[in-house]
């Protein structure tokens, strides 16, 4: 396998993941069925022998690791953008800085069933998905050399899936990205002079004001963002100040379920649309942990990022978040 590089711009704190072999990945959505004559699905209960073995897996206890009778499955992506084996070396020539590509790349199969969807999910599958995702941070987060751990899905082929069947993607990598970082540093920057959370405030806020919130929970909220860069952005967040994902409990996991399927149901009610969602956790070095606060964003793919956002970083929303949270709150379910 060809070995990944990350490079880092010389002008601006960002840096760039050079994987070829990300080129070989399948490039269309497809459907699976073997009959029609087409290829089988490889996340398909039956396919497992078309996938890396597994790491992790919630299985029937009489069935076989690597065979069908799972629920949910964990195993390393096939085409990774990082590669789990070697030490971490930097490399400089003047102005450019690089590191080579260790990391850990997985992919999360959410079903045995072949659904495009996870708001198609029972609730107990969305729980188990999420324990899964619970799982491998806890494990990744005692490699020394991962910096921090990005979790994200990709849904429909426009928010960059290459295989249609629910999965979502695992990536730790040797830095913080530049995003997670700068939000940690502002939280910082925030508890230095107030002493309290950001978050928590915005929490307050929200909860006082009413108008962007979809559903509350005993544990949870769900709501469209003040400054929501695309139409129905949703965050899900912990009520409680809480860094990381990974020290969720287990009623905890139960009541994020419940949040996040019906924040999906709820999108799925006004927009069939592609999405990606992602998880900011606390990174797992180089930072202060505790004054970070954890948070699931929903971002609904209705509009395109062109060059006005490219050039300016900005983004430009045709839904005010306080319509998009009165028309999520508004569908029957």
């Amino acid at each position: 396998m060809a070995n990944a590089e990350l490079r880092k711009d010389p002008v601006v704190d960002r840096w760039v993941i050079i994987a070829t072999e990300r080129s070989k990945r399948p490039h269309a959505n497809r459907t699976t069925t073997v009959s029609d004559g087409g290829e089988a699905c490889p996340f398909c209960a039956g396919s497992e022998g078309m996938t890396p073995p597994e790491v992790l897996a919630y299985r029937d206890p009489s069935s076989n690791p690597n065979a069908p009778g799972w629920r949910v499955r964990v195993v390393p992506n096939k085409y990774p953008a990082l590669n789990s084996l070697g030490d971490i070396f930097q490399t400089t020539d003047s102005a450019y800085v690089a590191l080579n590509g260790v990391g850990t790349h997985e992919v999360i199969i959410e079903s045995p069933n072949h659904c495009l969807s996870m708001a198609e999910l029972g609730e107990e599958q969305v729980e188990d998905v999420l324990s899964a995702y619970r799982s491998r941070l806890i494990v990744l987060q005692n490699d020394q050399r991962r910096k921090s751990v990005l979790i994200y899905k990709n849904e429909g082929s426009a928010a960059g899936a290459t295989l249609e069947h629910v999965h979502s993607q695992l990536l730790a990598l040797p830095i913080v990205p530049r995003e997670i970082e700068q939000e940690a540093r502002a939280l910082i920057a925030h508890y230095a002079a107030t002493k309290r959370c950001l978050y928590c405030e915005m929490v307050d806020t929200e909860r006082a004001n009413g108008r962007r919130i979809i559903l509350e929970s005993a544990a949870f909220i769900a709501f469209c963002p003040f400054a929501s860069r695309f139409p129905f952005e949703i965050c899900l967040m912990p009520k409680q100040h809480s860094p990381a994902f990974d020290a969720l409990a287990n009623e905890e996991l139960s009541e994020l379920a419940f949040m996040l399927r019906q924040s999906l149901q709820r999108l799925l009610g006004i927009v069939d649309a592609p999405l990606n969602y992602v998880i900011h956790s606390a990174p797992l070095r180089g930072l202060k942990r505790e004054h970070y606060h954890w948070h699931l964003e929903i971002l609904p793919r209705l509009s395109k990022i062109a060059g006005f956002e490219l050039a300016s970083g900005y983004h430009i929303n045709t839904v005010a978040p306080e319509v998009a949270a009165r028309q999520l709150r508004d569908i029957a379910l």
